[in-house]
């Protein structure tokens, strides 16, 4: 029997993205322009990012922050090896940015410490790369958009999904009307894990300022499990697992769906800690619905049971009249034909991913670089990060409270209950101050 999966050549996809995002050294070479670049926040991701722009030949490494002498030390150290720098280092972004004034600055810290790094850093001058979740609370997120703009200042959210090719050549077939009409789309990571055992607090290491790392947030004491790599599991520094990884489908969902509302009316969501028994606090387990207009938007995760029997274990589900789209990542797309639907066939699209991390931050980078020399948006605009982020917050923000809450997006405002929305900010620790919206 014949096999009727097409294999789309990703040429197509390829081309696009060239045309839409050119060559980083291209842009550069123009005006043979290095951007004086700081890094805040050395840890991998951090690096990676800034090993990114240090190969588009668009920078110039001036600076690199953190709190943690060791990781800036490892970072320093590779600067001198790779490229012959050894750039100045700072514990404080405010004294990096009064004293040098960068032209780009890359925010690659835990959650928490976005939102006033980004303010401070458009306030300075500063164009910026911030790592997604933008922030950690929504009014946070809505004073981010309002210092961007009112400072004329380029600002980055790394959802790099939005320049790959098989993401692009997906969005376009969702857009072709090929699935039909749809009234359903799910998100979701099912990624392998178990019971976890608790961590007992630990001394500070020599070298790491924990009172600033843990900055406007509740200082608590040191604990291995959270730094350097585990913030993410503990709700005082960041969202969880809707936070890391739903942020990045959720705005793909927003991103494909465009054409429709760009925000959810009603958000529910439910959860709790059923395996793990560690020192984090973040739900091992969670549901989510999003009641949009014209469709529902589900997000589902665990920490547990990567099912081998489930054909993809992250990604996004846009369920059609016609079939149904799986967007995934180191798997690419497929469209799988309903059984009683005319038209098109099976189809699939491999990735085309970065190597070796699988990522496409390059495509990401050069977009930033174009946005700065043309005065225009970036394609992952602080604004759209805005939405999506605020999508996984209102999630949180749900689970937290217990109830759905009633979801005003043109307002950002909840609506008719007051208990809800106290979560849409929080107390800064004293000598720090909330941002203003």
């Amino acid at each position: 029997m014949q096999n009727r999966r097409q294999f789309l050549s990703v040429g197509g996809a390829t081309a696009l993205a060239a045309l839409a995002f050119p060559s980083p050294a291209v842009l550069g070479a123009e005006k043979d322009k290095k951007y004086r670049t700081a890094l805040v926040g050395t840890g991998w991701w951090g690096n990676n990012i800034l090993n990114t722009a240090i190969n588009s030949k668009t920078i110039e490494p001036v600076a690199i922050v953190d709190v943690d002498r060791r990781q800036l030390n490892n970072t320093l150290t590779s600067l001198k090896e790779r490229v012959g720098i050894e750039p100045p280092t700072f514990s404080d972004h405010r004294e990096m940015l009064e004293k040098l004034k960068p032209e780009i600055v890359i925010v690659a810290t835990p959650d928490h410490w976005h939102p006033l790094i980004v303010i401070d850093a458009v306030k300075s001058g500063a164009h910026v790369y911030v790592e997604k979740p933008i922030c950690h609370t929504i009014n946070e997120g809505i004073a981010m958009v309002k210092a961007a703009r009112g400072n004329d200042r380029v600002v980055q959210v790394g959802t790099h999904r939005r320049v790959s090719p098989h993401n692009i050549s997906a969005r376009e077939f969702i857009k072709s009307g090929k699935l039909g009409v749809i009234g359903m789309i799910r998100a979701f990571v099912h990624y392998q894990g178990g019971q976890t055992q608790p961590t007992p607090d630990a001394p500070i290491p020599e070298g790491l300022d924990w009172d600033r790392w843990c900055g406007p947030a509740p200082l608590v004491p040191f604990n291995p499990q959270m730094h350097p790599k585990g913030f993410r599991r503990f709700l005082n520094y960041a969202s969880g697992q809707i936070g890391d990884w739903g942020i990045h489908w959720l705005d793909q969902i927003l991103w494909c769906m465009d054409d429709y509302e760009p925000y959810p009316r009603l958000v529910a969501s439910t959860g709790g800690r059923f395996v793990w028994g560690d020192n984090s606090d973040s739900p091992d387990t969670q549901s989510a619905i999003f009641q949009f207009e014209k469709f529902n938007v589900e997000w589902e995760h665990r920490c547990y049971s990567g099912n081998p029997t489930e054909k993809h274990n992250l990604g996004v589900y846009f369920y059609g009249t016609k079939g149904t789209l799986h967007l995934g990542w180191e798997d690419g797309w497929s469209f799988y034909k309903s059984a009683n639907a005319n038209g098109t066939s099976e189809v699939h699209v491999d990735p085309q991913l970065d190597k070796p991390d699988n990522q496409n931050i390059a495509g990401l980078w050069t977009d930033l670089i174009e946005s700065i020399e043309k005065k225009k948006r970036s394609v992952c605009d602080i604004e759209l990060g805005h939405r999506s982020t605020t999508m996984s917050l209102l999630a949180m923000l749900s689970l937290k409270h217990g109830k759905s809450v009633t979801w005003d997006g043109k307002k950002q405002e909840i609506v008719g209950d007051a208990e809800a929305s106290k979560l849409l900010r929080r107390d800064y620790r004293a000598p720090y101050v909330y941002p203003e919206i």
